[in-house]
């Protein structure tokens, strides 16, 4: 029965802190208060506390520095990759800035090999001041899409200019790894060379299988999440 009754004050301890991460009354940075509080607040052993804080990490809503504290690495923004990042973070209350850093005829010869010409778009997102990701952007240098480097987006927005070029996505596949910048993509997050991002491609086709878009993206872990639902097995 004592065990039952640990694991339910540790489940709603963890419920309790979930929530204010993620209604963002603990923001992204924030410190979390000492065990010694959380236990008092709580009225819980310290015990309790550090296994609640251990799943809250697990779940990447905080990180815990020894001898330090704990801190609030999620900032509770969900991401909607069918409307776009930088909508789906505004949406989610996010001051986001897109630089576009470029559009150019061409791209990775081996997406060319494999897909045919294309037209890339780079961009940098930032949430506040602090750069998030830096996304490029391969698509089909057909029709419209091809005139790009001189007509520029639709709205600024890749999503936007893909519907109004008549290429909707209707599958695909994506790739995630954790990988270190190299020094031209960490000058541009105002990173150290070599720190670990997440590296994400996005492959997405349309209908008839063809290429809708081809997208590398270097994601700040702290910022970023990807969450997989998958049916139950029978």
């Amino acid at each position: 029965m004592s065990e039952q009754v640990g694991r339910s004050k540790r489940s709603q301890l963890v419920a309790e802190i979930a929530t204010e991460i993620r209604t963002g009354r603990l923001g992204h940075g924030e410190r979390l208060p000492g065990e010694n509080q959380l236990a008092t607040r709580y009225q819980v052993s310290r015990g309790t506390v550090r296994s609640a804080l251990a799943e809250l990490q697990r779940r990447e809503l905080i990180t815990t520095e020894t001898g330090v504290g704990s801190f609030v690495t999620f900032d509770g923004k969900e991401l909607d990759q069918q409307i776009g990042w930088a909508r789906a973070l505004a949406e989610g209350g996010a001051d986001v800035g897109t630089e576009l850093l470029g559009i150019a005829a061409g791209g990775d010869p081996a997406v060319e090999e494999q897909y045919g010409p294309v037209v890339t778009v780079r961009r940098l997102r930032r949430a506040g001041s602090q750069p998030v990701s830096i996304e490029v952007s391969a698509l089909p240098a057909v029709g419209a899409l091809a005139d790009l480097p001189t007509t520029g987006l639709v709205d600024d927005s890749i999503t936007a200019t893909l519907r109004a070029a008549g290429r909707q996505g209707v599958g695909g596949e994506q790739w995630i790894s954790v990988e270190p910048l190299d020094a031209a993509d960490a000058a541009l997050l105002e990173r150290t060379p070599g720190e670990l991002f997440l590296r994400a491609i996005r492959v997405t086709r349309d209908q008839n299988g063809d290429l809708v878009e081809y997208v590398v993206s270097w994601l700040d872990p702290q910022r970023f999440r990807f969450h997989l639902s998958f049916p139950a097995a029978r």
